[in-house]
């Protein structure tokens, strides 16, 4: 008996070696489809737009970026972001640590508003400003009284922008607020520390990766904005004109390489972010935490 005890069981033990190399073979066709999706839709527009802008010669490239026009583009964009996101950033963190932290009536209700720029297109939310500000809107009569421009100016590039925009920062914080719950708030606030205390050196120092994950979204869509900012800016050369406007202005005119050369500008801004976020996604994990709070 104790022989039979100590033979083998019959099981196989090349058994698991078919599932093993059909889960390989997936595996590496699941990557070698989003590398082959990343290169045709990615890699390739990026290349081919850079090859475009100095396939004429650097000055050609030069010439295109420092023409009068374009930095009135460059500095315009520049002006609606810097504007658009340190607003979206106070409402960002304000909204989310009142949902995540608080209980009231219309929280589902502000919760869903929130995700209204991600639902609505950018060019109804432009008409959606023109109805209100332009010369026949709501308010139009009366901002024209006392010379005051929203639409087709700077005011109403910077709504625009704000408009499409503000969800970036709140959502990143929603869930991660959410997840972290109340419970250091409240031992701060036992301890004595007051409200503005305790979100210093309780709840920012614990989003603070997260946060800054949302304002680089933000400002990324800032400066790439096409739709809304078309609709309210009136596309007035070297007055209303971000970047994006500014390179289909240039291409409608069949000026490709500088249209090409200012395209450019906003791919290496693309590249950018892209480079911020993996440092800050890279530094999150380093700490050990969705936050990038170092565990205790």
């Amino acid at each position: 008996m104790s022989t039979a005890m100590a033979l083998p069981l019959p099981f196989p033990a090349a058994s698991a070696t078919p599932g093993a190399g059909e889960s390989a073979l997936l595996r590496r066709l699941l990557i070698g489809a989003a590398l082959a999706f990343l290169a045709l839709f990615l890699f390739v527009p990026l290349a081919f737009v850079f090859y475009q802008a100095l396939r004429k010669g650097l000055g050609v490239y030069v010439a295109a970026i420092v023409e009068p026009d374009a930095l009135d583009a460059v500095r315009l964009t520049l002006l609606a972001a810097a504007i658009a996101v340190p607003m979206n950033l106070v409402f960002g963190v304000a909204a989310a640590w009142s949902i995540a932290k608080f209980s009231f009536p219309g929280k589902s209700v502000l919760t869903t508003l929130i995700d209204l720029p991600f639902s609505v297109s950018p060019v109804i939310a432009g008409l959606i400003y023109v109805l209100i500000f332009g010369l026949q809107g709501w308010f139009g009569p009366w901002l024209s009284a006392h010379d005051v421009k929203v639409v087709f100016a700077v005011p109403g590039i910077v709504l625009a922008t704000m408009f499409v925009t503000f969800p970036f920062v709140a959502r990143e914080l929603i869930p991660l607020m959410q997840a972290q719950g109340t419970e250091q708030e409240e031992a701060a606030v036992v301890l004595g520390a007051s409200g503005w205390q305790t979100f210093r050196r309780v709840t920012l120092p614990n989003v603070r990766w997260g946060l800054l994950y949302g304002v680089i979204l933000c400002n990324a869509r800032a400066m790439g904005e096409f739709g809304a900012v078309s609709v309210v800016s009136g596309h007035i050369r070297g007055a209303t004109n971000t970047l994006p406007l500014h390179v289909e202005i240039l291409y409608n005119e069949y000026q490709f390489a500088a249209a090409f050369a200012v395209a450019s500008l906003l791919a290496l801004l693309a590249l950018v972010t892209l480079a911020v976020k993996y440092a800050v996604e890279r530094r999150t994990r380093e700490d050990g935490s969705p936050s990038g709070e170092r565990p205790a």
